[in-house]
Parts: structure tokens; sequence; C-alpha cells
């Protein structure tokens, strides 16, 4: 696929992903489809929630469409199947609530089971440090991970949509530097980069609407079939690098609440970067540190393509000194958005 055609596809989702969001907002509001505050909530008024609705099927034609021109494996549009089961099963959960756990978590592993058959690299995720059989399994569990974990980290204005866009822009760099032409990594990336750009555009602080699982669910699924393809081809330091900081964030507090007795599944505010907002500083103040580091992390992600140890060492240190910044941000008047 030519630069001009990955351009212009860019531009494109970003302005359609940009619009349809607009258009979302209104039916929401229409419909009353409201994110109430709560104790766990990062805002103090009642906001529009789905946002998901226009970004999911704006990078469902994408993806689809550039299989469809052999720009992207037809595997694809596995992933586009599964990643839309996921958008109709969290907007149900969205609108009423009542889903329980068991049935989103056996949900999202059949998905990945059968996505994983069709996963470019599927079975060499690891490099060979494992058996193919222990190397699916695993590979699963880190997936349903991920989904989960892009899911809880999404709790302030424009943090999700921002990493959206830093994860699909770093996959299609680090593919344009390994020469990755027939993976489809390269327009599958800049293409969520791009409708992520678009749906930021309201998601911003002051949000005029949320994600909601509608949107994060299905977007934690789509960017881990291009990071892990990213791995099975080889390049599993950039895989691992891109999404550090969600990784690093999300599992850590997890482990947190799980030492001190706490039900970990449920919504709370004790995330790195809830923790800053806590202490005084706005939604824009905290992402825009997290989107700095995110530009530490794909600069050493293409440094990873060539030496994938000192890369990854070198974002584990950077991901640290993020996280201790968030976490002694000077207490001041927390605002809510």
């Amino acid at each position: 696929m030519s630069t001009m055609l990955i351009i212009y596809l860019t531009l494109g989702c970003v302005l359609t992903s940009a619009a349809a969001t607009g258009l979302a907002l209104i039916w929401l509001r229409r419909h009353q489809v409201m994110d109430e505050p709560n104790h766990r909530s990062s805002h103090d008024r009642p906001t529009p929630r789905g946002g998901g609705l226009a970004v999911v099927p704006i990078v469902a034609l994408c993806w689809i469409a550039l299989a469809a021109l052999g720009a992207a494996p037809l595997g694809t549009l596995v992933a586009v199947a599964v990643a839309v089961g996921f958008a109709a099963l969290s907007w149900r959960d969205d609108r009423s609530g009542g889903l329980p756990v068991w049935m989103r978590l056996g949900a999202q592993i059949l998905g990945i089971l059968i996505a994983l058959f069709f996963l470019p690299g599927a079975g060499h995720v690891f490099q060979g440090l494992l058996p193919e059989a222990a190397d699916f399994a695993v590979t699963a569990l880190l997936w349903v991970w991920f989904v989960n974990l892009f899911n809880f980290m999404d709790g302030i204005d424009g943090i999700t949509g921002s990493e959206t866009v830093m994860i699909g822009l770093g996959v299609t760099l680090v593919a344009v530097l390994a020469a990755e032409n027939d993976s489809g990594a390269i327009p599958l990336g800049a293409s969520i980069a791009a409708a992520a750009l678009g749906f930021l555009v309201w998601n911003w602080q002051p949000a005029k609407l949320f994600l909601g699982d509608v949107g994060s669910i299905p977007l934690g699924f789509l960017l881990g079939w291009l990071l892990l393809g990213l791995a099975g081809s080889g390049h599993w330091a950039p895989a691992l690098i891109l999404p550090l900081y969600y990784l690093a964030d999300a599992t850590l507090t997890l482990l947190y609440r799980m030492v001190r007795g706490r039900r970990f599944w449920e919504g709370h505010r004790e995330h790195f970067y809830q923790r800053a907002v806590q202490k005084g500083l706005s939604h824009a103040g905290v992402v825009l540190r997290i989107v700095a580091g995110n530009i530490g992390l794909v600069l050493l992600a293409l440094l990873g393509v060539i030496w994938p140890w000192i890369s990854l060492a070198l974002a584990l240190g950077l991901v640290v000194g993020l996280l201790v910044l968030l976490l002694r941000q000077p207490q001041t008047v927390a605002p809510l958005a």
C-alpha cells in the first residue's frame, strides 16, 4: 500500500471519527445514556457514555477495507468480527450494567481463543522460549489481561484516546522501520490511531462524552492484536515497550489492591494517574505527562528493533520515573471533570 494512500486513509479516519463521535454524542444525550458521578468517579457531572459506538465502527470499516484491498491479512476480518462482538456485549453492559463478571470474562476468553488461530505469528510470541501449546495459552491469558487493563485505565478525560493514538502510531513506526510490509501493521496501526484522534476532539478535558466499555474493550482487543502480531514477528521488545505505562500502572495497582484485601475487580480511584488528579493536577495535565512519557516509549520501541534489551531497560526506567512523578504530585485542591 502506497504512502499516500495510508496518509489519505489516516486523514479520512480522523475526520470521519470526529464527525461520527459528534453524531453519537447527540444520540446519547437524546436517549439519556449518561455516566452518573459516584464515589469512584473522576468527574462531577452526568456525562454521555458510549463514544465507542462511533469509534469502533470506523476502525472496523477501515480494517475490513484494508483486508479487502490486500493491505492486511484476511485474518484481520476475524479480529474485526470478535471486536464487534465485544462491542455489542459491552454496549449491553453500558446500558444496563447488569452483566455478571463470569459472562463478560467468558466471552472475552472465547473471542480471544478464536482470534489466536488467525493471529500472525501465533505460537511464536515468546520467541521459542515456550512450547507452542504453552505459548498459545500464555498469550491468551496476557491478551485477556490486556483487554481488561485497557478498560480499567479509562478513568479520566482523554487518557485512553491518547494511549490508543500513541500505541497505534508506535506500531506503525516500528513496522515501517522493521520493513513489516506484509503484516498490515502499518495501515492498521495508522487507522486505529487516527480514529482515536478524531474521538479525542470530543473527549479531551472537559470531556463532552466518554468512550464507555463499548469502546475501551474492543480497542484494547484490537491493540492487543497489533502488539502480539509484532511480538510474533520477532519484535517482542517494541511490543512490550509501547503499552508499558498502561501495563505498569494497571498491574501494580491490581497487586496493591490484592495485597490490601480489596475487591480488585471493582471500580476504584487508586491508579497512579487517578491519585495525581486527586492531588490537584488537571485531567489534561496528567494526560499530557503520560503522552510525553509515551513519546519516549515510542522512541525506545524504535530503538528496540535493533537493541531490544537495552531499550527495554531504558523503558522500564522511564515508566518508573513517570509513575513516581504522578504519585508525588504536590497536593492542591483536586479538580473534577
